[in-house]
């Protein structure tokens, strides 16, 4: 058995920030979650950079010396692609590869700013645009226009073709010369929910992280995952946080499960490290570098 529950504990002196409201207003609840083992330590190394902002991706990526790049992933069964945003890191030797799983607000230059910080940090990052061919003209995200319609497109993707999309990605993923075929996936919100369900569908995955997505709820799906799962949750997010104890008890049996839950930190806290009082930028500089030293144990050869 390998579960570890975390609640990252908070300096006293900064114990007002959990007392205001989330700015994002979306999927958020209040109740805290209960801990069983102590904290890792709350300070971030300083050689470390976070992903940026939501305000700060464009500036972000305009300016990264890294290189990137679109590429049309074949979908079996469909003359629609799937657009992927793919970021290449500067280093000597095969690179493993991590797959970035968007939130539910489809492919962002907030999540192309993610996958160019995975790159800055030795991983081939690979950004799928889950929505492609859902939109007008068999468009993707950017063809959906307001946020409000690619909330319901979404909505609307069914979990086994979600994971057949994936599936391609991946696909596409091991033929990459650069590539060391070791391959985790990533994911935030509803990307949170698909990286854990797709942990269930995917038997040769390498690696999850979950970012504050729910966990799968069919009772034998759980049984299906061999590869470790790590994840990150705001304390204030109690409608995901109630689905972390059925994870726990699943996976109770020689599974991997070590969900850490940040005080303070509202839902999407990586993307909104300027809100609550700094509460969710404590979470992401706890969970960022948590998350890299995850993806070099279990990817890295």
């Amino acid at each position: 058995m390998d579960i570890r529950r975390t609640v990252v504990i908070a300096p006293a002196a900064l114990a007002c920030a959990v007392s205001l409201g989330c700015e994002l207003g979306f999927e958020n609840a209040d109740a805290p979650a209960a801990t069983t083992e102590a904290a890792p330590p709350l300070t971030t190394p300083l050689t470390t950079a976070l992903p940026p902002t939501e305000a700060t991706a464009p500036e972000r990526l305009n300016h990264s010396p890294r290189h990137g790049e679109w590429v049309d992933i074949a979908l079996p069964g469909s003359n629609v692609p799937v657009s992927t945003w793919v970021m290449y890191p500067e280093r000597a030797g095969p690179a493993p590869i991590v797959l970035v799983i968007h939130e539910i607000f489809g492919l962002t230059d907030w999540v192309r700013g993610v996958a160019d910080q995975f790159a800055a940090e030795g991983f081939i990052a690979i950004a799928p645009d889950l929505l492609s061919g859902m939109g007008p003209n068999d468009g993707g995200t950017a063809s959906l226009g307001e946020r409000d319609n690619v909330v319901a497109t979404i909505r609307t993707l069914e979990p086994d073709e979600r994971a057949r999309r994936l599936d391609a990605v991946r696909a596409y993923a091991l033929e990459i010369p650069a590539g060391s075929g070791r391959i985790g996936v990533v994911g935030f919100c509803w990307g949170g929910t698909s990286s854990f369900a797709y942990a269930t569908a995917q038997p040769e995955l390498d690696a999850a992280v979950v970012y504050y997505g729910t966990s799968p709820e069919a009772p034998g799906a759980f049984a299906r995952i061999t590869a470790p799962v790590l994840g990150h949750y705001g304390e204030d997010d109690e409608r995901v946080n109630a689905t972390i104890p059925r994870a726990e008890a699943a996976m109770a049996d020689g599974q991997s499960f070590e969900p850490h839950i940040y005080p303070g930190a509202g839902h999407g806290f990586l993307r909104a490290q300027d809100g609550r009082a700094g509460a969710n930028l404590r979470a992401a500089e706890q969970a960022w570098p948590l998350t890299l030293a995850f993806f070099r144990e279990h990817l890295e050869e």
